[in-house]
């Protein structure tokens, strides 16, 4: 059973990849802290990325979705919810493409029945939390990729960039900021949300970029680059995130946006060709890895670039990434040669 003593928060989606690196953080950083963890355990989510955590008094995990009101509302009584910190999110942009239905439900529908169950567990009427909720905050988790992509090599994503969405993904993400910015602005909800660039490192969903080429090098299989491997992005290294959500929940300005990112800009042929670099020296092979690289079809709608102006994090809550790429992804494929047994 939780310590009754200790602040019940309520995070969401944490079995998938930034939430999975988050919980375990968090818990041996607070000791005051319950954490309940609800997710549905849809492709992206797995229980085993958070086996260090089962044991731990002070976590609950709880199986559902965001989307059941009837649950989310019985989470909050039960446990007597007082912060939520919400992952949850459909993420990957080419399945936005096939089918984008799903992201809507979840990322838009979700976030406001999250939104909603909160204003009236907490508030009396707009402006006036209950009295034993006076500190309650609802910190959302978002993307650079709400921003659209920049139109040339130096201008950076600022937290005042004007949101251009140009996938099913992006443009349902774009929509859930906007409902928690309407949850602030109309009923004074003390929310806060986070804008990050592409993350990496340990536990990440298989289908996604760096995990690919690492997984398809070591099978000796074709790995795949869309277009001509050019498209930029900025990468930050997840564990450097989770110390920034750490700091916006706790320290950040009420009805304010924080982008974090990690001044690590890299071509995706870059990122490959590093990969490529670290695997012959750690696994080597009668030939290069890099010779595995193959260029496939652009998918429909691919942002050029992609790059965070952290400036806002950095300069008022003084954070700082630990992690440059170079330091980030000889860690990050460490850890995947360990869950390959090579």
């Amino acid at each position: 059973m939780f310590n009754n003593d200790n602040k019940s928060i309520l995070v969401t989606g944490c079995a998938g990849f930034i939430g999975s690196n988050f919980v375990p953080y968090f818990l041996d950083k607070y000791e005051n802290y319950n954490i309940v963890n609800l997710d549905l355990l849809t492709y992206a989510g797995d229980l085993e990325n958070l086996k260090e955590c089962e044991s731990n008094p002070n976590y609950k995990f709880i199986k559902g979705d965001i989307c059941n009101r009837e649950l989310v509302e019985f989470i909050f009584n039960e446990y007597d919810i007082e912060g939520v910190i919400h992952f949850a999110a459909e993420s990957h942009v080419d399945n936005s493409i096939k089918n984008p239905g799903v992201f809507v439900e979840t990322n838009v529908n979700g976030t406001f029945t999250l939104l909603d169950v909160a204003r009236a567990y907490w508030m009396e009427k707009p402006f006036t939390y209950k009295e034993a909720y006076q500190d309650c905050r609802f910190h959302h988790i978002s993307t650079d990729e709400v921003y659209g992509t920049l139109n040339n090599e130096t201008d950076l994503f600022t937290e005042e960039t004007p949101y251009a969405p140009n996938s099913p993904y992006s443009a349902s993400k774009a929509s859930s900021d906007m409902i928690v910015r309407s949850y602030q602005e109309t009923y004074g909800m003390n929310t806060v949300i986070t804008n990050c660039s592409n993350n990496y490192g340990p536990k990440q969903h298989y289908e996604k970029l760096i995990p690919t080429i690492i997984r398809k090098a070591l099978q000796g299989e074709s790995i795949p680059i869309y277009g001509d491997g050019k498209n930029i992005r900025d990468w930050l290294y997840v564990l450097d995130h989770c110390k920034g959500i750490d700091l916006v929940y706790h320290t950040g300005l009420e009805a304010n946006v924080y982008n974090i990112g990690g001044r690590n800009e890299r071509t995706n042929l870059q990122i490959v060709d590093t990969i490529c670099t670290i695997l012959d020296n750690k696994v080597p092979n009668d030939r290069s890895y890099k010779e595995l690289i193959t260029f496939v079809e652009d998918r429909a709608g691919h942002d050029r670039r992609y790059a965070i102006d952290a400036s806002k994090l950095e300069d008022t809550l003084d954070w700082k990434a630990d992690e440059n790429f170079d330091t980030g992804i000889v860690k990050t494929i460490e850890w995947y040669l360990g869950k390959y047994n090579r």
